[in-house]
């Protein structure tokens, strides 16, 4: 264990712990006995006592004890036998330190000593000499650090007296994770608490030299790094959520309907319905988006009582991403104001505790006359996404630029505040220090330091002036070759790193936006296409930037997983094709794009693995959401059961696709293909076939 080799047992050894174990089975059965017919004399609770000295991990034996404890308390008055009630206490802690002793990562041994404690009849005085004992014989024992931690506001120990303590214990050994560990959490309560002297800009440069005398010394150590990282996340982040965009934005015209073409493909939103979705994107996380506290204010009456629902894969509560769905059916052609007010009663409150402040932002929906005969569903023509039937985007176009749309999507908050100079100040001397150290070794862990760092300077303390792009695609790059053992990661801040960089400027973003050719009878009018294809993405993320986009292209990149494409509730048309994706649950966020008609995912890996791991790539199998609506006894018509392909089912049957290519896929055999055409009955085109 931790990289100590094995050693072949002795023959007396061998002999030794099969004595051991014949007496632990013999103890046990007794041990039993007692416990399931509640015997609790003194002979059974010394018993229970000799078997925790042997397994220290029995925990129905610590179970036992406190029962027997509650027992004997149960028939001793305190006040005419106080003693007696201190003794009963005081051998517990003696079983718990004896049992420490035989293995002092004992979890049950340790809480057992926390339980007779919190009852408040022993005294703590002892406590620190023995928590020393154990910390010299391993300084990093993580158990020990927490009783440590349970036990100082006991004895009225400072969180300053215990700050000066890991202090000791890092500078005796800077090694100590859990020193380092323990270090952040009391800073986190005195800063939290706002303790003189312990304001934020007070104490992070001095933090920031103090963890730099480990990293300098051995940058091999990760003990300091973690530290580091998280004075990093101190500095840059904010506590109160706040909204970094949505769609409609404030100050757009959304061209809704009409049977003429709008000056902008950028503002335009087609709807049979003649509904649109309300997107709010937060910086984080959050619960409570309801009527609440979001207010929709219009003249029309058709938008009140609105259902906001969270776009969460795991059927949480809490999203970074709400929508909900405006109604402007049977309206008379004109211009209406609409006003969203967020936040102006509390209730939209982080994961983390804070409350969101009050913003608004304002935009305008033009309603064009109803065509006098319904236009043609997408549909009609087959769509292409080869390179021909694409032309790249006149920047000198009379068209309204969709880089304006991307800068209108960013919410001003009246109480977002430019970065303070110090933050400013502490992570331009941190940048320079990296590229010193760097300057003379190469480290791994020291370019990624450095590749957050930029990236913070960028996203957090100068986000108009992103200047580091390259250098951080350089250094992840590097990252690949130097710790191939963890390249995926790197491919996968690399390629977020890469969209932003995309996504950060009116002549990058311009790059990727192309006008698809004669899509006459498509719903999206004067298409314009983000093709974001051929550029070894693994990942995808932005999406705060693209709430805009109706047509995606993400074709021949290395994309594994979709996460976060939810968000994007305009999506009309979507390449997929030539990816990674090796199952339809890694195409969950689907589910959410109610307006996608045009799919395609041919050439991907779906069916070809037999276990799908991509389920359980959160946080547990059971958080998933994919199957949870799935009715087992289900079928589409006698000859077509939905257990065969209950994923694609899951994913698909809400949909309303009219065109669908998974050509290339293990799956995509007859059988399924007579599956998908009874799903999916708005389906026109199946792998570039028309259907009859």
């Amino acid at each position: 264990m931790h990289g100590r080799p094995r050693k072949p047992s002795k023959p007396e050894d061998e002999a030794a712990s099969a004595a051991k174990a014949q007496k632990l089975r013999a103890l046990q059965s007794q041990f039993l006995h007692n416990h399931q017919n509640n015997i609790y004399t003194k002979e059974s609770v010394e018993l229970s006592a000799k078997l925790l000295e042997i397994n220290p991990e029995s925990y129905t034996a610590w179970n036992y004890r406190k029962l027997a404890v509650e027992h004997h308390l149960s028939l001793t008055h305190f006040d005419s036998n106080p003693e007696s009630f201190n003794s009963i206490f005081q051998q517990e802690l003696t079983v718990a330190e004896n049992a420490m002793r035989q293995n002092f990562k004992s979890y049950g041994a340790w809480y057992h000593r926390k339980w007779v404690l919190i009852k408040g009849h022993s005294s703590i005085n002892h406590e620190l000499r023995l928590l020393d004992k154990f910390q010299k014989a391993d300084s990093r024992n993580f158990h020990a650090w927490n009783y440590r931690r349970f036990v100082a506001p006991l004895m009225n120990r400072s969180d300053e007296d215990e700050l000066k303590y890991t202090e000791d214990m890092i500078c005796n050994n800077f090694s100590n994770y859990s020193a380092w560990h323990n270090r952040s959490v009391l800073l986190s309560d005195l800063l939290k608490k706002k303790a003189d002297g312990f304001l934020l800009k007070e104490k992070v440069l001095p933090e920031f030299e103090f963890v730099h005398q480990a990293l300098f010394t051995d940058p091999d150590d990760q003990s300091g790094w973690f530290y580091h990282l998280w004075l990093l996340d101190q500095t840059v982040k904010v506590d109160s959520p706040l909204l970094v965009s949505s769609w409609p934005s404030h100050g757009y015209d959304l061209m809704l309907l009409g049977d003429s073409y709008p000056s902008s493909a950028f503002t335009s939103f087609h709807s049979d319905s003649g509904t649109f979705p309300l997107v709010l994107y937060f910086n984080q996380a959050v619960e409570g988006v309801n009527l609440s506290t979001v207010s929709v204010d219009c003249e029309l009456n058709t938008i009140k009582d609105l259902i906001w629902k969270p776009l969460s894969a795991n059927n949480s509560r809490t999203a970074q991403v709400w929508v909900t769905q405006l109604n402007f059916i049977d309206v008379e052609p004109n211009t209406y104001p609409v006003e969203v007010s967020i936040g102006h009663s509390q209730g939209i409150i982080s994961s983390s505790g804070f409350h969101y402040n009050h913003s608004r932002f304002a935009f305008r929906v033009c309603v064009q006359p109803v065509e006098k005969v319904p236009a043609k569903r997408l549909g009609g023509d087959v769509m292409l996404w080869s390179d021909e039937k694409f032309h790249i985007y006149d920047a000198h176009s009379q068209e309204s630029s969709p880089v304006i749309s991307l800068d209108q999507l960013s919410i001003q908050n009246n109480h977002e505040t430019t970065a303070s100079e110090w933050r400013a100040k502490a992570i331009a001397k941190e940048i320079d220090h990296f590229r010193e150290l760097l300057s003379l070794i190469n480290c791994k862990i020291g370019k990624l330091t450095l590749a957050r760092l930029l990236m913070a300077h960028d996203n957090k303390i100068c986000p108009s002036n992103k200047t580091h792009f390259k250098e951080v695609l350089g250094l992840y790059s590097d990252l690949m070759k130097l710790d191939p053992s963890h390249v995926q990661y790197y491919k996968d801040k690399q390629s977020l790193v890469l969209l932003q960089q995309v996504t950060s400027s009116k002549e990058s973003l311009l790059k990727h936006c192309f006008h698809y050719r004669n899509l006459t009878s498509s719903h999206i009018i004067n298409p314009v296409c983000l093709r974001l294809n051929n550029l070894s993405l693994s990942r995808v993320g932005s999406f705060d930037k693209l709430l805009w986009v109706q047509m995606l292209d993400l074709s021949h990149n290395e994309l594994q997983s979709i996460e976060g494409l939810e968000a994007m509730q305009l999506l009309s048309c979507l390449n997929l094709s030539n990816n990674a994706l090796c199952s339809f649950t890694a195409l969950e966020p689907l589910r959410s794009l109610k307006s996608l008609q045009v799919l395609n995912i041919s050439h991907n890996e779906i069916g070809a693995h037999s276990i799908d791991t991509t389920r359980y790539l959160c946080s547990s199998p059971l958080s998933h959401s994919a199957g949870s609506e799935w009715n087992p006894g289900e079928i589409i018509n006698a000859d077509t059961d939905v257990k065969s392909y209950w994923e694609a089912y899951y994913i698909l049957k809400d949909l309303n696709l009219t065109q669908l290519d998974i050509v290339g896929n293990t799956i995509s055999d007859e059988k399924f293909k007579s599956f998908l055409i009874m799903v999916l009955h708005a389906l026109k085109w199946l792998d570039g076939e028309r259907l009859h």
